[in-house]
């Protein structure tokens, strides 16, 4: 299996593109500020054939490529029903005070073909199997995407603003809630193996199981412990 990410755009957003191999039909997961060019570059290097975008929630920072993306190669995005009015109205999602400033160099609006996400779905798409786990907290649509274990690579979670290297998303923006946050890693991450890889939406990749002994809220979960406050991180 190949998977090229990259950090794109204001907010160092990781996008990625899936494919089962180079020279073959590939997943854009995350096309986010300044990504167009690229995912370009990657479809380019790995001889790629786009035949989805596929969204972990509706946040400008992973959503503002997604209508040149989508038009370069005639795709259709995967959305939560609950984020969608994002990609036409960015600014209720973030908040006025961090959407302004970029606000003029930004396309919004939706592309020309937009498809709504499940919970519990099992997306089939560029002959690979994606499975959706809806994971609010962080927004009212976030959703990671898993993959099961293949020949040559471990599980692996795309999780989006849910679970990071070392810590979570943000949840004092519109739609953000602590409560669902911690429900969310519970019922999404914990019951995950550790060999799992987890390719997050900010930061390094990292492992369930470096993330289980280390990551303060996760471990906070593992115990039936609160917590009080989410980060500020990113967006």
């Amino acid at each position: 299996m190949l998977i090229a990410g990259f950090p794109a755009g204001a907010w160092g957003t990781n996008c990625y593109l899936v494919a089962p191999a180079a020279g073959e039909e590939c997943v854009i997961i995350d096309p986010g500020h300044q990504a167009a060019d690229g995912v370009a570059e990657a479809v380019r290097k790995h001889r790629l054939k786009p035949v989805a975008v596929v969204l972990t929630h509706g946040h400008i920072d992973h959503v503002a490529s997604v209508v040149p993306v989508c038009g370069a190669h005639d795709v259709p995005a995967w959305i939560h029903p609950e984020d969608r009015y994002m990609m036409s109205d960015p600014e209720k999602g973030i908040g006025r005070a961090i959407g302004m400033p970029l606000m003029g160099e930004l396309t919004v609006g939706e592309p020309d073909d937009v498809k709504e996400l499940t919970d519990g779905a099992r997306l089939r798409l560029a002959g690979l199997e994606f499975s959706v786990a809806h994971a609010p907290g962080h927004t009212k649509g976030s959703v990671t995407f898993g993959m099961p274990e293949a020949a040559d690579v471990p599980p692996v979670l795309f999780s989006g603003d849910l679970l990071f290297a070392g810590s979570i998303g943000r949840t004092d923006l519109p739609g953000g809630d602590m409560a669902e946050m911690l429900g969310s890693l519970a019922r999404v991450c914990l019951p995950l193996d550790d060999s799992t890889v987890v390719l997050s939406g900010h930061g390094p990749q990292t492992t369930i199981g470096q993330e289980r002994a280390t990551n303060p809220y996760l471990r906070q979960v593992a115990a039936g412990q609160g917590a009080s406050e989410a980060p500020r991180r990113g967006m």
